[in-house]
């Protein structure tokens, strides 16, 4: 009895914890028990249980509002580092983007006007490691959040996001934005076309032309993500010159990014003429280009969809057209 008593007291943390206890114990025995009554020591162990897990999400809030605390301390004055400073907001930061992995603390954040204190003071902090953190938790908290995607536009946090991914100076802090930026634009109607207004294609392409190779890969990543998702858009990107762009970055050292590049490219030529007669433009040579990269590719396993990819985008472009100029002759 000792024993069991023991047991009983190890409580959940949380209220997933209470759940999985629950469903433990309904799968305990094979045959369903007979209803019963519960007992008085059964429904007090029951609302102890509750009250713990109650008790458990309220500190979380409480955390929550320490760190805001720290991130709320105004800083030393113009051109005075504090380090100890830094590193208590920095790890203010990583506890709030840790507590807000829950949907309902990153719900509790907003009300509590975090994600405001991180776009108007710290996406603009002159320190990298304070600005990438609140990108990185302004991520946390929009993923998959319809209500709080809708709170950061209102705020205009995606524009500040779009100027860091641009050009900051850190690499760091440009694919934290990045994350953030994807998190409020795909699946995201006003996301998106607060990000067309604020020419947000333009700033992919020159993400993929940078020299940090994870703002590479997520940039073509997001690209091709929002065209295969938008079609309405491949107009738009096209008349911007984006095929003539993606063929360059495909002359580049190769990269595992550029899957993504040529699944772009076959993405804009698909039920899109313009693109189409671009691709098939002599002077941009893409025909030889892809002839080659397929010859490095082949073999490759961890190149496959890449080499699909090329294949794909030789017949939609040069075989079709070659059967086309045939059927033209005849």
């Amino acid at each position: 009895m000792a024993e069991e008593n023991g047991q009983s007291r190890r409580y959940p943390q949380n209220l997933q914890g209470l759940l999985q206890l629950a469903v433990d114990a309904g799968s305990a025995t094979e045959e369903p028990a007979p209803a019963e009554p519960m007992s008085e020591e059964r429904k007090a162990w029951l609302r102890e249980a509750l009250a713990d897990v109650a008790k458990g999400q309220m500190d979380e809030v409480e955390q929550m509002k320490t760190c805001l605390a720290v991130l709320n301390q105004e800083g030393k004055g113009e051109g005075e580092l504090d380090e100890d400073d830094d590193e208590a907001k920095e790890s203010a930061f990583e506890m709030l983007s840790e507590l807000c992995e829950n949907l309902d603390n990153a719900r509790d954040l907003m009300v509590l006007g975090g994600l405001e204190l991180c776009v108007s003071r710290y996406l603009s902090h002159s320190q990298s490691g304070l600005r990438w953190r609140a990108a990185e938790l302004i991520a946390s908290c929009a993923q998959n959040m319809p209500q709080l995607q809708t709170h950061l536009l209102g705020i205009g946090t995606l524009p500040k996001l779009l100027q860091l991914t641009d050009s900051d100076p850190h690499p760091t802090v440009r694919v934290k934005a990045l994350y953030a930026l994807s998190c409020l634009v795909r699946e995201q109607e006003g996301g998106l076309q607060a990000f067309l207004s604020h020419d947000g294609f333009s700033v992919l392409m020159r993400g993929m032309q940078s020299e940090n190779e994870k703002l590479r890969t997520k940039s073509a990543f997001l690209l091709l993500n929002l065209l295969t998702s938008h079609p309405e858009h491949k107009d738009t990107v096209v008349s911007m010159g984006m095929v003539q762009q993606l063929v360059s970055v495909l002359r580049t050292p190769h990269s595992q990014f550029h899957e993504h590049v040529v699944g772009t490219l076959c993405c804009l030529v698909e039920d899109c003429p313009q693109g189409l007669r671009d691709c098939r433009d002599p002077a941009l040579g893409l025909e030889e280009l892809l002839k080659q990269r397929s010859v490095e590719l082949r073999g490759k396993e961890e190149n496959e969809e890449e080499l699909e990819f090329c294949k794909h985008l030789r017949s939609m472009c040069f075989q079709r057209q070659q059967s086309d100029d045939n059927g033209m002759d005849r």
